[in-house]
């Protein structure tokens, strides 16, 4: 495995090759597990194909607090149906039999890495094909727990900026992250209110003064309209409750996976990640 640290890893590759295709990425998060570990799979596995660029995989955790309801409830159900740290990696581990070029960054919270052991869950997560880390419950200032071991490793920590993210802080935030900068487009939780594209734009010019790092936006996109949007002002676009929310959609009464739930979901990705391609269309034509 290589390290985005050093500029050759997937992550890196990836972006490379959409700054030569003249768009930018769609990038989707699902929660492994969810709503179980077969469909999960299933739904990972076509993610690719149906235009995901890089996929975020998230971690279930039992207090997942900087999500909305739907991705604590994807949790819950990823939890209940059995789902853990050791079976997300295997899941990776799987998908990195077919795909070796897709980026998987890993999202959620310490306490689960914590309890695995750091060590042994870098040497697990990179043995499996993990590119990057985003744990959202851990600062700059807590960087020796988890985010220099992960540098070190070869796997990339990237880290969250905000609105509230001001111009004497944003250094700290930036000092150690890898691989990309992840935009918080709104205040608060996620899947809760939408982006504004003008403050959006100002915030990632605002970003790049400072860094080279591609930045990804997310939180608050939910349509294709919006992925053009967001994309054409980024270098990535982010959705996750929306997604989250069509497979709670495909569930049936009793809550297990009802028929076709995998194909609508990936019809559904398809739908958004055509957004990018369409900025990039109507960049051209402009």
């Amino acid at each position: 495995m290589t390290s985005e640290v050093n500029g050759t890893g997937r992550i890196a590759a990836r972006f490379a090759a959409l700054k030569a295709e003249g768009r930018g990425g769609f990038v989707s998060f699902v929660t492994a597990g969810d709503p179980d570990p077969e469909t999960s799979a299933a739904i990972l596995a076509g993610l690719p194909a149906a235009g995901a660029d890089i996929i975020e995989l998230g971690m279930p955790f039992t207090d997942p607090m900087a999500d909305g309801p739907a991705i604590q409830a994807a949790s819950q159900r990823a939890l209940a149906a059995g789902q853990t740290l050791r079976r997300t990696l295997d899941m990776v581990r799987t998908f990195r039999m077919k795909d070796t070029e897709t980026p998987i960054v890993l999202m959620g919270y310490y306490n689960p890495i914590y309890i695995y052991g750091v060590e042994a869950f870098l040497r697990d997560a990179l043995e499996a094909g993990v590119d990057g880390l985003i744990v959202v419950d851990l600062p700059p200032e807590e960087d020796e727990e988890l985010c220099l071991p992960a540098l070190k490793a070869g796997v990339s920590f990237i880290r969250l900026a905000t609105p509230t993210t001001d111009d004497q802080r944003l250094p700290t935030v930036l000092k150690n992250t890898s691989g990309f900068v992840y935009y918080v487009s709104i205040l608060g939780i996620t899947g809760t209110r939408s982006a504004d594209d003008a403050a959006v734009k100002d915030a990632v010019d605002r970003l790049k003064r400072h860094t080279d790092l591609p930045v990804a936006v997310g939180f608050g996109i939910k349509t294709a309209d919006a992925v053009a949007r967001i994309s054409s002002l980024a270098d990535a676009a982010v959705v996750g409750s929306a997604i989250v929310d069509r497979i709670k959609d495909g569930l049936g009464p009793d809550g297990s996976a009802g028929p076709g739930l995998v194909d609508d979901v990936l019809a559904f990705v398809k739908e958004l990640a055509a957004g990018t391609r369409r900025s990039m269309r109507e960049s051209a034509a402009e």
